[in-house]
């Protein structure tokens, strides 16, 4: 077992209310000036920049994970990690059915940047990923759980698009074996208030700004040998699944 240093929720230029100089490869820089070891791209409903995320992590020795911050039908934002990125792509592909299609207004919302290698721009997103998917919270999960996805919801400590502030609580079902939160000095206060002691807690910093990018300051421990970073990742999602 060893300690790897994480953050496992952060948006990149794809979302659309992110800095567009989040991009895959300042990400992982970011990251690894912070000291991270893990790092997931969990772009608002899509993963379209997480192909080449996973090619800016493997100039740094940043182990990439490929997730999404789902927008479910009841407005509650939940985070997916994936067990690889082949069934991240698979599950954009499916998810297409569920959005709600309106075109982006970018001098609004922002652009919506997709990225190939080296930072290099091949696309623009044309719908707006930030509004709510069709689906809601139960559907989303057993959706995500036939790809093999970790989920969890986001930011419980934030009133805009919480679970605890938009549904009043955690749900008994979907069954959440992690919740996540965004401030530390708030971990005890929700344990107790929300009997949280048998969950994993996770602290993620749901940066949109490359300085919000979580220093070496959390961690888990994970088996990791024989090392591969194949192996580590599925370590990290069977943790958070509850296996």
């Amino acid at each position: 077992m060893n300690k790897y240093y994480y953050d496992l929720h952060i948006h990149s230029c794809l979302s659309p209310c992110a800095d567009n100089d989040m991009t895959p490869e300042n990400i992982v820089g970011m990251a690894s000036i912070c000291g991270l070891q893990i790092v997931a791209l969990t772009d608002h409903n899509s993963t379209k920049n997480c192909r080449a995320f996973f090619s800016a992590a493997k100039k740094y020795g940043i182990i990439p994970i490929a997730g999404m911050e789902l927008t479910t039908a009841e407005e509650v934002h939940i985070v997916s990690l994936f067990p690889s990125l082949q069934s991240a792509e698979a599950f954009d592909n499916e998810l297409s059915q569920y959005r709600v299609l309106y075109k982006n207004r970018s001098d609004i919302f922002g652009e919506q940047i997709i990225m190939g290698e080296n930072d290099s721009v091949v696309g623009l997103e044309e719908h707006l990923l930030l509004n709510a998917l069709t689906i809601d919270i139960s559907t989303a999960y057993d959706l995500l759980k036939k790809y093999g996805a970790a989920v969890f919801p986001a930011h419980i400590d934030r009133e805009e698009n919480g679970i605890i502030t938009v549904l009043g609580g955690i749900p008994e079902y979907p069954d959440f074996s992690c919740v996540e939160i965004r401030n530390n000095e708030n971990r005890k206060k929700y344990i107790e208030d929300y009997s949280l002691e048998e969950k994993l807690i996770l602290t993620n910093s749901d940066a949109h700004r490359l300085w919000e990018i979580n220093e070496a300051e959390n961690f888990i421990m994970l088996e990791d040998e024989p090392y591969s970073s194949e192996y580590v990742r599925q370590k990290l999602i069977s943790l958070i699944i509850g296996k």
